[in-house]
């Protein structure tokens, strides 16, 4: 426990509220989400399931993240998704929603964070990467028809309760601009700090995290060393991430 962490972001959070909730710490867990839709009809497909490249702790607008997912094992992508379907359903949720997970990296312990009854930053990265329109098909379903009579508006040949298959990888890389202000702290973890974010397709991990890099500045040299670390400021990138932690794990 780091009781000295404890105490500052208690003063903090004691400073605007009268009162706090402490609660389980799950950092370092993976952080995985789910997109669902569900008709009136209690119908239920799950379009895109994503994974974060940096563990909990870091929010997910400056969390690197990649569809479908890279390191969850046959039997961890159906406990989550068959969870999903199983939450959508028993709230009752017409249309669109977002869930994400905490799942830990050596056993099959999960949690559910948040579950968002709406389209979310996340929805339009999961449409743009699976050709699945969820904005459109969020709001025939809204409208009380059914997935099986709402025709993709993408594909125009397929209908809305058919599951997109993905055969190549989607890489999402946030955009920070730390240097434009000085003095600022360029740690990441639990507020948002990206401006903006990229967005790559290849046929693997490799092709396309390389060109997602190279995306968010034309000065990156892809997935390579850019600055000179130290052993020990490497050691200090992994622990405590910064925007230029990428890098450092090339080095």
């Amino acid at each position: 426990v780091d009781e000295a962490h404890l105490r500052e972001n208690a003063k903090k959070a004691l400073a605007v509220s009268p009162q706090i909730l402490v609660e389980k710490s799950m950092l370092g867990w993976k952080e995985v989400e789910y997109e669902v839709v569900r008709d009136v009809y209690d119908n239920c497909v799950t379009v895109c399931n994503m994974e974060n490249f940096d563990p909990l702790g870091i929010h997910t607008g400056d969390s690197i993240v990649m569809a479908p997912s890279q390191t969850l094992s046959d039997e961890e992508y159906h406990m989550l998704r068959e969870t999903a379907i199983r939450v959508v359903k028993h709230l009752g949720i017409v249309g669109e929603c977002n869930i994400q997970y905490a799942l830990h990296p050596e056993s099959l312990e999960y949690c559910i964070i948040e579950v968002n009854p709406r389209l979310s930053r996340s929805s339009a990265l999961a449409s743009k990467a699976t050709g699945y329109p969820l904005a459109f098909v969020a709001a025939k379903l809204a409208l009380g028809i059914p997935l099986n009579e709402v025709q993709n508006a993408v594909t125009k040949k397929t209908q809305a309760c058919f599951e997109p298959s993905l055969d190549y990888i989607v890489t999402k890389i946030p955009r920070w601009d730390m240097t434009k202000f000085q003095g600022v702290a360029t740690n990441i973890g639990s507020a948002m700090k990206s401006v903006g974010e990229v967005m790559s397709i290849g046929r693997t991990l490799e092709e396309s995290l390389q060109k997602a890099i190279r995306m968010v500045d034309p000065s990156n040299p892809g997935y390579s060393p850019k600055f000179k670390f130290t052993h020990e400021e490497i050691l200090t990138e992994l622990a405590n991430p910064t925007d230029r932690r990428i890098f450092a794990i090339a080095q």
